[in-house]
């Protein structure tokens, strides 16, 4: 039985850790069975966020003026860590975004994990829905949706009801037993800046159009340049 490990919880722009990024990390580590600590903080995504991301988290533009840029983050971040397991519902889904900005930064992020929402998937096949609200919802488990923080809190909460009422069931798989930590595996390719070309003719794209956008020009990728100026050229042409 795992009784140490950090739960955590990432908000994103989007479902994408090629494309999309970290705006919200929230983090509970917990010890021997108790909460040693918790991580909670907004990430700068160079972007705007969509209606569609403010709606769903509630976290808004004006909220993440001024939070740091998630280079600055991860060193700290990766220092509450420790060695821990990772725990989380659906948890390969924050580890890629964390490994994606790990690489990006030439860090080393390599970690071990337990899914809670694999966990529900094996045991509770009756239920509709084994969202995190929804199996909150069944365990009467406090929960505040879609924050990082509370996300993690309710997960951590979960894990325990789930290790009361199947751990018996499951030890039988030994060390296949979903609730032994796993490696955690995701390929993640370090982005490239964009170049000095892409960020001119950009620049001139948007001064010929009269065009405003949402990102951050500096902060984009090679790869979202080129899919940023392709998308312009195919609605406004040269």
């Amino acid at each position: 039985m795992t009784d140490s490990f950090v739960c955590i919880d990432l908000e994103t722009t989007g479902l994408d850790p090629k494309r999309d990024r970290i705006i919200e990390i929230g983090a509970v580590k917990v010890e021997q069975g108790k909460v040693t600590g918790e991580w909670e903080t907004f990430v700068d995504p160079h972007r705007k966020l969509e209606k569609r991301i403010v709606e769903l988290t509630g976290i808004r533009d004006e909220q993440l003026a001024g939070a740091e840029k998630i280079s600055e983050i991860l060193p700290e971040f990766f220092a509450f860590l420790g060695n821990h397991v990772l725990l989380g519902h659906s948890v390969l889904f924050d580890f890629a975004f964390l490994k994606k900005a790990a690489v990006n930064e030439r860090l080393t992020f390599e970690k071990q994990g337990i899914d809670t929402l694999r966990i529900a998937r094996k045991y509770l096949k009756d239920l509709e829905s084994r969202s995190l609200e929804s199996l909150c919802k069944y365990y009467g488990i406090p929960h505040n949706v879609h924050r990082a923080l509370e996300d993690a809190r309710a997960t951590a909460a979960l894990y325990w009801k789930l290790l009361e009422e199947f751990y018996a069931v499951e030890e039988k798989a030994g060390e296949k037993s979903l609730f032994c930590p796993a490696p955690l595996l995701y390929r993640a390719k370090r982005d490239t800046p964009l170049t000095i070309p892409q960020k001119e003719q950009l620049y001139k794209l948007l001064d010929k159009h009269k065009l405003i956008v949402d990102y951050e020009i500096e902060s984009l990728t090679r790869s979202e340049a080129s899919r940023q100026i392709d998308q312009i050229l195919a609605k406004y042409g040269r």
